[in-house]
């Protein structure tokens, strides 16, 4: 096995529940163990199965990472991939300045001040979350995802099952994908995903660093099964790209209608409209109406 420890200063005012709370969402566990003052989460580090651990303790966070079979560990690329999943990159001071006296939004910002959108650990996992998640309840997703989980994912010595990779996914049989539940639509969305990208055809990864946000959505919207939704879905928790719109999203609309105290359901045209003047920060605004209480 190796062994990587490296540590991070986190900003005042860090907000640790927010992350843990995204990666709290299956009460099961089965790739996610969170405790208060941390977690760990299964993943694949360069094709072999590892376990990532996050432990706050005062102002920084401790990152471990142990990969199975002594899988060799770059700290650089161990540091990135933290301060990643931890929203570190994001302006968040920058969005919250520019629209502190907005008349609406302003004391959502107040009250959630320091938000960050936490990120899955690749792309393809926020993508195949998203599509997992297409049109139907939180519970029924997070059941879809466990399957998948347990269909194709690699289990690491400690216990963890680390999420699938896009070959482990492209290799699943449809049959089993539909007896775990999952429905023809998505069941062929996620095997072409996975094979476009498994053929080098979608280098997801390497599109982290500075591919714009519009020429990942139009090869993501050219797959059969991923719509925009999925697309804006992913760009926030798996590229952090911060521009999205989410009007599609069911609970921004229903929060934005609350916190303006429209009377009627909001259209999709009305609330991309509402959400443009804050171009380029959209996604976070929808993490800030996610986060109203």
């Amino acid at each position: 096995m190796s062994l990587c420890e490296i540590e991070l200063p986190l900003p005042a005012g860090f907000r640790r529940s927010d992350l843990l709370s995204f990666h709290r969402r299956d009460a099961q566990g089965l790739a996610e163990c969170v405790e208060s003052d941390g977690l760990a989460k299964g993943i694949l580090w360069e094709g072999l199965a590892a376990r990532l651990s996050l432990g706050f303790a005062g102002g920084h966070v401790r990152v471990t990472l142990q990969v199975d079979a002594g899988g060799r560990i770059d700290a650089q690329a161990l540091r990135a991939l933290a301060a990643r999943m931890l929203g570190l990159t994001q302006p968040v001071q920058a969005f919250e300045a520019a629209y502190a006296a907005h008349p609406q939004l302003g004391s959502v910002l107040a009250l959630n001040r320091g938000l960050r959108v936490p990120q899955a650990a690749s792309p393809f996992e926020a993508l195949t979350w998203a599509i997992s998640g297409q049109q139907i309840s939180l519970p029924v997703a997070i059941t879809l995802r466990r399957r998948l989980i347990q269909l194709a994912g690699r289990q690491h010595s400690s216990g963890l099952f680390c999420y699938p990779d896009a070959p482990a996914v492209a290799v699943l049989d449809a049959h089993a994908l539909g007896q775990a539940g999952f429905s023809h639509a998505k069941t062929q969305a996620l095997l072409l995903l996975a094979r476009e990208v498994a053929e080098g055809r979608l280098p997801l990864d390497a599109w982290l660093e500075d591919e714009p946000a519009a020429a990942i959505r139009e090869r993501l919207l050219a797959l059969r099964g991923i719509g925009p939704w999925t697309v804006d879905y992913a760009l926030l928790r798996g590229f952090a790209r911060l521009d999205g719109s989410l009007e599609g999203d069911a609970a921004v609309r229903r929060q934005l209608q609350r916190l303006l105290g429209a009377p009627e359901k909001l259209s999709q045209s009305f609330v991309r409209d509402w959400l443009l003047p804050f171009s380029p920060w959209r996604a976070l605004v929808a993490a800030h109406l996610w986060a109203m209480s």
